[in-house]
C-alpha cells in the first residue's frame, strides 16, 4: 500500500465540504475501487487545552498523565476525512453511518507524547442494508505500535442487500447510571473533536437528514461510556441507534459488557477484552 507522509494535519472545514459537494455523485458497491494510500502524520503532540475540553465533554477526569482511550480517535480524524472526502472514496460523505469501532491501547499513551498516526482504508464490505467500508488507524510512539483501532462506515442504499451483521438481542443488562442529555452536547462534542456533521449541530440541520431532533456523535457516546466504565485495553463497540438531543438514557453494565439504551431501544453495546 502507497505510504503518503503529511507534514501538517489536513484542515477539516474544506475536507467536509469537498466530501458534501461529492457525496451525490457516489455511487456505493462492495465491489467498488477504494482509496490504497496510506497516509502518515508524524510529529503530533496534544494540545493540552483541548484534550482538558474533551475530557470534560466526555466525563472523563481532567489531568491524568495518559490519554483516554478513545483519544487518538480524535487526533486522527482529520487524515480519515481526507480519505473519506477523496474522489476515489466510493462512498457518500453525507449520510454515512459509523457502525462500529474496536480500540487496543497496547500501553499507556502518555499525555506529552510525540505521536505517528497512520491511517487507511482496509476494505468494503456487503452490509444487509448497503456497503460498509473499514478505515484502521494506527498511532506509534517512539517507533512502536501504541494504540490501533478498526471503524466501520455504513452508506445505505438499496432494499435487502445480501449479507450484514445481525445482532440477535440477549438479556438486558443491569443499570448503573440514568444520564439526562442536553440539546448542546452535539455543538459542544463538535468543538472539540471537529467533526461538524449537521446532524449533531441543531434540530434543524438534524431535519435535513430524517432525524427528528439532533443526534449526538457516536464518539461521544462509546466516550461518555467508557468514561464511566472505567479503564480498559480492548473494546468493541456497536453503534446500535441514534442517541437524539435533548434526551435521558441509561448506562448498564455486566461482565465485560456495557451498554446504552432508552427502555427497550438499545443505543449502543459494548464488549470489553475483544
Amino acid at each position: 500500500m502507497p505510504e503518503v507522509t503529511l507534514a501538517a494535519p489536513p484542515a477539516l472545514a474544506p475536507l467536509l465540504v469537498r466530501g458534501a459537494v461529492r457525496s451525490p455523485f457516489r455511487r456505493p458497491h462492495p465491489d467498488a475501487a477504494f482509496p490504497r494510500d496510506r497516509l502518515v502524520l508524524p510529529g503530533v503532540c496534544v494540545d493540552a487545552a483541548r484534550l482538558a475540553r474533551y475530557e470534560r465533554v466526555c466525563g472523563f477526569p481532567t489531568g491524568a498523565e495518559a490519554l483516554p482511550v478513545t483519544y487518538p480517535h480524535v487526533l486522527a480524524f482529520p487524515l480519515a476525512m481526507r480519505l473519506m472526502s477523496a474522489r476515489a472514496f466510493p462512498l457518500p460523505l453525507l449520510g454515512l453511518v459509523h457502525t462500529s469501532i474496536s480500540l487496543v491501547r497496547h500501553r499507556p499513551l502518555p499525555v506529552g507524547g510525540e505521536y505517528e498516526l497512520a491511517v487507511e482504508v482496509a476494505g468494503l464490505a456487503p452490509h444487509r442494508r448497503g456497503t460498509e467500508a473499514t478505515v484502521v488507524t494506527e498511532a506509534r510512539l517512539g517507533g512502536a505500535v501504541v494504540w490501533e483501532s478498526a471503524s466501520t462506515y455504513l452508506a445505505r442504499h438499496g432494499e435487502g442487500s445480501p449479507a450484514g451483521r445481525g445482532a440477535e438481542p440477549g438479556d438486558p443488562l443491569p443499570v448503573r447510571e440514568e444520564w439526562r442529555l442536553s440539546s448542546d452536547v452535539g455543538r459542544r462534542y463538535a468543538g472539540v473533536s471537529g467533526d461538524r456533521n449537521p446532524i449533531h449541530l441543531s434540530s434543524v440541520t438534524a431535519r435535513l437528514f430524517g432525524f427528528r431532533r439532533t443526534v449526538a456523535h457516536g464518539m461521544w457516546t462509546a466516550a461518555r461510556c467508557l468514561a464511566a466504565f472505567g479503564e480498559v485495553e480492548r473494546v468493541r463497540v456497536g453503534f446500535r441507534a441514534p442517541v437524539l438531543l435533548p434526551g435521558a438514557v441509561e448506562f448498564a453494565v455486566g461482565e465485560g459488557a456495557f451498554e446504552l439504551r432508552c427502555g427497550e431501544r438499545v443505543h449502543l453495546t459494548g464488549t470489553v477484552g475483544v
